[in-house]
């Protein structure tokens, strides 16, 4: 057997930033502005398209909060329709598949107001993305922002891009209740993609998807090139999520949570299972999603003081990253427990 020299890859908890001198005296002065295509977001945050994580009250209140929300397209046309309609900020984003009812669902979610696309698929690096990509940019041209993805590699981004689009999600397998890894033995850690996909030269934005579990792996994957992170187990639970509520024996009330590879998901969307790379659990309720979301805010923000960079753009220009050992990684948790 022949293979070529086989890589480190590092992930979020293998890497720390490396504190710099700042003349940052107050949060106020860091903006945390980012755009995709001619919207401009004030929190570089997306919540996933998830059926348990967005549909009308996430996607509202995520553009309340600064950010954005994309409705899953685990329903049928009409109601994804419907609910994009719903949502109460001006910039409205919708999922759509590469087969099937995915260009007919574009039409309707444009027709409802929807100004981003996010062409969900697992695998994006494939023949059906291209296809479905150049047919939705000689539909819209340059009138609907597309995001797409996932990917994992440079050429990933780079095909993505040269396909006609304008964003990509970069990750394959890293979500908490993903199983892509597992099943399928294929990915590569979130850090090590964001780092490969920030070496592109197109003109593209940088979705860091799947991974990220706190405000610190936002602001690592933010330096490493990301110009917005995709969220879901983060904001999973909070009051305006639409999964189902379990009410426990203790009298502690849950809610669903599952990727949309597991078999239940598959199950109820399509009737079927075809794949099992993800997993259903449940987690506790939490509050409304604007407290979430300001904690994410208020560290991240913090994050690009420790560097001394009052934008993303300068936190990636002076950004500098050191590797950790497995001591080092229990050191920088919260250790006291493990005594």
């Amino acid at each position: 057997m022949f293979y070529n020299k086989i890589n480190d890859c590092l992930s979020y908890e293998d890497v720390l930033l490396e504190p710099q001198y700042s003349d940052i005296t107050s949060r106020k002065e860091v903006s945390l502005q980012s755009s995709l295509s001619n919207h401009a977001f004030e929190l570089p945050v997306i919540s996933s398209p998830m059926d348990t994580v967005t549909e009308t009250s996430m996607a509202s209140a995520m553009g309340r909060c600064g950010g954005l929300g994309i409705i899953h397209r685990y329903c049928s046309v009409d109601k994804q329709a419907k609910m994009v309609r719903q949502v109460e900020n001006g910039i409205r984003a919708g999922a759509i598949g590469v087969t099937g009812d995915y260009h007919e669902r574009a039409l309707a979610l444009v027709a409802m107001g929807a100004e981003v696309l996010c062409i969900d698929v697992a695998h994006g690096h494939h023949i059906l993305m291209k296809n479905a990509l150049t047919q939705l940019k000689e539909t819209f041209g340059s009138t609907v922002h597309l995001m797409a993805g996932n990917v994992a590699t440079l050429e990933g981004i780079n095909d993505l891009a040269l396909w006609g689009a304008d964003s990509v999600r970069c990750n394959i397998g890293g979500g908490s209740i993903c199983s892509t890894r597992i099943q399928t033995g294929h990915g590569l850690p979130g850090l090590h993609t964001i780092f490969e996909c920030a070496k592109t030269e197109h003109d593209v934005a940088i979705i860091a998807d799947g991974g990220i579990r706190t405000s610190g792996d936002a602001v690592k994957a933010l330096a490493a090139g990301a110009d917005f992170v995709m969220l879901g187990s983060m904001l999973a639970g909070t009051i305006e999520t639409p999964g189902q509520v379990i009410h426990t024996v203790s009298g502690k009330s849950r809610k669903v949570y599952r990727g949309m590879a597991s078999k239940d998901a598959q199950m109820d969307w399509r009737g079927r299972s075809s794949s099992n790379e993800g997993v259903s659990t449940t987690v506790p309720i939490m509050g409304p999603v604007s407290s979430k979301m300001e904690d994410i805010k208020n560290g991240i923000k913090s994050g690009l003081s420790y560097s001394g960079a009052r934008s993303i753009r300068e936190l990636q220009a002076k950004a500098k990253f050191i590797r950790q050992t497995s001591a080092g990684a229990t050191e920088s948790s919260t250790h006291i427990f493990l005594k």
